[in-house]
C-alpha cells in the first residue's frame, strides 16, 4: 500500500477516535489496534465502496467496513434519492441470518423515518426474493435488503432496490453513489428512533398474511396445482433433504413444497435454524459440494430422491442428485438450469400453455445448452450482462412493450426465476421447480441425470468451468486492473492452438447492452472464456465453456483451455494469487 493511502488512512482513523458522533464502544475497538499500522490502513484507506449491487465488506469499525454508520450513511444517500424522485415515498426492507443484519436493518429503518419515509421490515429473517416480490406487491419505492449472500461470516453487505422490485441498474445506481458522496459527515444522516418512528406509522411491521401471499404466489407456478387442491400427497414415493445453511430459505421453501404436494421432505436439523457464524460448513454456498456434506448423511440414510440447498439470504439454490453411477453428485448452475428450461417449457407445451412470443434470458457466461434446448422448443432466448438485476431490466421491458412473455431467467451462479412476481433470482421457486421436474421424471423411470444424458445425446456435450483469483487489499484491485488491461491491450490470436474468432470487449456497451468490464474471447472450435472482475469480492473470475460430440472430448479440450488461458493469466504474479475452482461434477 502506498504511503499517501497510509497517510489517508491515519488521518481518517483520527478523525473516527475524535468524532463525538462516534460510540464509546466502536471507539473502543479501534484503540485496540492503535499499535496496528496495517490494520488500521485496511480499516480507514478508503470508504466502503458502493458498487452498483450496494455494499459488501467485512464487519468491523471503520470508513472500509460494514458497520452502522457505514450503512446510516448510504441509507441516507438512498433517502435523499428517493425523496428526489417521489415526495412521500416508501421502503421494505429485509435480511438474513448474518451476525449484525438485524442491527443494520433498524439502523436503516430509523435513517429512513428520520427522512419522513414509511419503512415496512419483518421481524425477523426473509429471503432477499420476497422483498423484491413484497416491494412490488406493496407498490413501494425502493428497498433494501441486508445480507452478504454466500460469503465468509465475517461479512455482510446492503444491497437496494427500485419500485420495480430489481436491484438498481448502473445509471440509477450512480445517482444513488453521488448523493452518498455528498455527505460530508455522519452529522448530516438524520435517524429517528424506533419508538418514535413506530408510534408516528413511519415503521410498520410485516407478518404471516405477507409471508402466505408470497408462498402462495410461488406455489402458484407448479404444474400439480390442481391434485394439491385438496391437499393430495402427489410425489408420495419422493423424498427430498433440504438445508437452508443456517438462512432464510427453511420456512418459505418448506412452506412452498408442502403447497406443491411434497409431503417427504427432510430439513437437515443441524443446518435447520438461523446462525450467523454458519457453524457447520466451512462456506454456506450450494455451489459447493463440502455445503452439502451432513445433508447427504440424511439422504444416504433415508434414500433420498434429491438433496436441495439455499444460500443465507434464499436467491440461490444447489441440488444434488444421483448420477449413473447410483453416487450423489453436485449439479453445476448451468446444468440445473437446462434441466429446468426443458422441464418448464416440456410442461408447457404438453399442457398447450407454451406462448408464441416466449422468451429465456441468460447472461453472457452461461452456457448455451439451456438456449439450444429453449429454440429447439421455438422459444427466444435473449443475453444480458452478469448480475441478475440485467434480467430484470429485460422482465420491465417486456412487461412495458407486451412484445414477448418472459418464461425464465437464469444465471451459471446458481441463480433462476420463474414468472413475473419478482425481479431477482428466487431459490424458493428453483427449489421447486427442480424437485418437481426430478418427480415428474421419476413417475416416468428416468433420474434427473439420465435426463441430462439424453440432452447430451441431443444437443451435444457441454462442459464449463469457472476459475478465479482472490486479489485482497488496494494491491489486488491494481493487479485485477492490470490483467484486464494485459488481455484488452494484446488480445491472443489463438489459444490452445485453436483460432480466436472475436474478442468481445464489454466495456465499450457492445451488443445493445450496457458497458461493464468484461472480456469474452470466441474460439473456432465453438468453445469461449470471459474475464470478468467480481462486483462484490476481490477476485478475478475466469468463465470457461466447451461443446463435443463426447465428455471424453470435451473434457480434453476443456483442459487444454484452462491450462493455456491461465497460464497466461497467473504469470505476472503467480506467488500471490490463492485459486479456487469450480468444476462440473463427472456424471456419467
Amino acid at each position: 500500500m502506498s504511503s499517501m493511502h497510509k497517510t489517508t488512512a491515519m488521518q481518517n482513523y483520527r478523525e473516527w477516535l475524535d468524532n463525538p458522533l462516534i460510540d464509546e464502544r466502536t471507539k473502543r475497538e479501534l484503540r485496540g489496534i492503535a499499535e496496528d499500522e496495517q490494520e488500521i490502513a485496511d480499516r480507514f484507506y478508503r470508504e466502503l465502496a458502493f458498487g452498483t449491487g450496494g455494499l459488501r465488506g467485512v464487519m468491523g469499525a471503520g470508513t472500509n467496513r460494514m458497520n452502522a454508520y457505514t450503512v446510516g450513511k448510504s441509507t441516507q444517500g438512498f433517502a435523499n434519492w428517493l425523496i428526489g424522485r417521489n415526495a412521500k415515498p416508501s421502503v421494505v426492507i429485509a435480511h438474513d441470518s448474518r451476525n449484525h443484519s438485524p442491527e443494520f436493518s433498524l439502523v436503516a429503518a430509523e435513517v429512513l423515518a428520520g427522512n419522513g419515509i414509511v419503512t415496512y421490515l419483518w421481524n425477523g429473517l426473509r429471503p432477499t426474493p420476497q422483498l423484491s416480490y413484497t416491494v412490488r406487491q406493496l407498490q413501494a419505492d425502493g428497498g433494501i435488503v441486508v445480507t452478504a449472500s454466500h460469503n465468509p461470516p465475517e461479512y455482510n453487505g446492503y444491497k437496494v432496490y427500485g419500485p420495480d422490485g430489481g436491484q438498481l441498474v448502473p445509471d440509477l445506481a450512480e445517482e444513488v453513489i453521488g448523493e452518498i458522496q455528498r455527505l460530508q459527515s455522519f452529522g448530516e444522516i438524520n435517524r429517528m428512533p424506533r419508538a418514535e418512528a413506530e408510534a408516528a406509522g413511519l415503521i410498520r411491521w410485516l407478518g404471516e398474511e405477507d409471508d402466505r401471499r408470497y408462498a402462495e404466489t410461488v406455489a402458484s407456478h407448479s404444474f400439480n396445482m390442481e391434485a394439491t387442491a385438496g391437499g393430495q400427497d402427489v410425489h408420495g414415493n419422493f423424498t427430498v433433504v433440504y438445508t437452508p445453511l443456517h438462512g432464510a430459505g427453511n420456512l418459505p421453501v418448506r412452506q412452498v413444497l408442502k403447497l406443491a404436494g411434497f409431503r417427504h421432505v427432510i430439513v437437515v436439523p443441524e443446518q435447520e435454524l438461523p446462525d450467523g457464524t454458519f457453524g457447520t460448513v466451512a462456506s454456506p454456498n450450494p455451489e459447493e459440494r463440502e455445503a452439502f456434506a451432513l445433508a447427504l448423511e440424511w439422504a444416504r440414510a433415508n434414500d433420498a430422491d434429491i438433496v436441495i440447498g439455499t444460500d443465507p439470504d434464499c436467491d440461490r439454490m444447489g441440488a444434488v442428485v444421483r448420477n449413473l453411477e447410483g453416487e450423489y453428485g453436485v449439479l453445476s448452475g448451468n446444468q440445473s438450469g437446462a434441466l429446468m428450461v426443458h422441464y418448464l417449457l416440456g410442461r408447457m407445451k404438453e399442457q398447450g400453455k407454451l406462448p408464441d412470443k416466449g422468451v429465456v434470458v441468460k447472461t453472457i457466461v452461461t452456457s448455451e445448452m439451456g438456449a439450444d434446448i429453449a429454440r429447439h422448443y421455438g422459444v427466444e432466448v435473449v443475453n444480458t450482462l452478469t448480475g441478475f438485476k440485467y434480467i430484470g431490466e429485460k422482465m420491465n421491458e417486456y412487461e412495458r412493450s407486451g412484445e414477448r412473455t418472459f418464461l425464465f431467467g437464469y444465471e451459471e451462479s446458481y441463480g433462476y426465476l420463474a414468472g413475473t412476481y419478482a425481479r431477482d433470482k428466487d431459490a424458493v421457486i428453483a427449489a421447486l421447480l427442480i424437485c418437481e421436474a426430478a418427480a415428474y421424471y421419476k413417475s416416468r423411470g428416468q433420474t434427473l441425470c439420465d435426463v441430462l444424458s439424453e440432452l447430451y445425446g441431443q444437443f451435444g456435450t457441454y462442459l464449463e468451468r469457472l476459475e478465479s483469483r482472490t486479489l485482497k487489499g488496494i494491491d489486488g484491485v491494481q493487479q485485477i486492473a492490470a490483467i484486464m488491461e494485459d488481455w484488452r491491450g494484446q488480445p491472443p490470436a489463438e489459444v490452445a492452438g485453436i483460432a480466436v474468432e472475436r474478442a468481445l470487449d464489454y466495456s465499450s456497451g457492445i451488443e445493445g447492452l450496457p458497458a461493464e468490464n468484461v472480456l469474452k474471447f470466441m474460439l473456432a472450435d465453438g468453445s469461449w472464456f470471459c474475464l470478468r472482475p467480481s462486483g462484490t469480492e476481490p477476485k478475478i473470475k475466469v468463465y470457461f465453456a466447451v461443446k463435443g460430440e463426447s465428455e471424453a472430448a470435451a473434457s480434453v479440450s476443456m483442459e487444454k483451455l484452462v491450462s493455456a488461458v491461465m497460464a497466461r493469466l497467473d504469470a505476472p504474479a503467480r506467488a500471490s494469487f490463492g485459486s479456487v475452482v469450480q468444476a462440473n461434477l463427472d456424471l456419467h
